[in-house]
C-alpha cells in the first residue's frame, strides 16, 4: 500500500492562513503620514472575526499608554510592531481619551 500523507509536522506552525494574512495593515504598504496626528483604527482582519482597536502614531512610552487605554476601556490589550491593540471596538473612548491627554487624535479607517 503506498499512502504516503504527512500524519505530523514540527514545521511552518498553522498551515491554514498564509503568511500574508498574519500582518497588520499598516504592515501591507499602508505608510502613516507622520505629521503628528494619533490615528486609531477598527480592524478585523486575521483575528478571526474578533475586532480589535488599533492606535498608530504615537512615539511616546508606549507601554504606559496602552496601560492607561485598557484601564479607560475595561479590556486587555497589547503593544506589537509600534501599536498599541485594545480588544474591542473603543474607538470613540480612545479618541476622547488621547483628545484630553493632549494628543491629535483622530479616527481613521472605516
Amino acid at each position: 500500500m503506498s499512502n504516503h500523507r504527512l500524519v505530523y509536522s514540527s514545521e511552518g506552525g498553522d498551515h491554514r492562513r498564509k503568511e500574508t494574512d498574519r500582518r497588520a495593515p499598516a504592515a501591507k504598504g499602508q505608510q502613516l503620514p507622520n505629521d503628528g496626528v494619533v490615528r486609531v483604527f477598527r480592524e478585523k482582519g486575521g483575528r478571526g472575526g474578533k475586532t480589535v482597536t488599533v492606535v498608530r502614531g504615537l512615539s511616546d512610552d508606549l507601554t504606559a499608554i496602552a496601560k492607561d487605554l485598557k484601564r479607560h476601556c475595561a479590556t486587555g490589550g497589547a503593544v506589537k510592531a509600534g501599536a498599541i491593540e485594545i480588544q474591542g471596538d473603543h474607538r470613540d473612548k480612545i479618541v476622547a481619551r488621547l483628545l484630553s491627554a493632549g494628543y491629535r487624535a483622530k479616527p481613521a479607517g472605516g
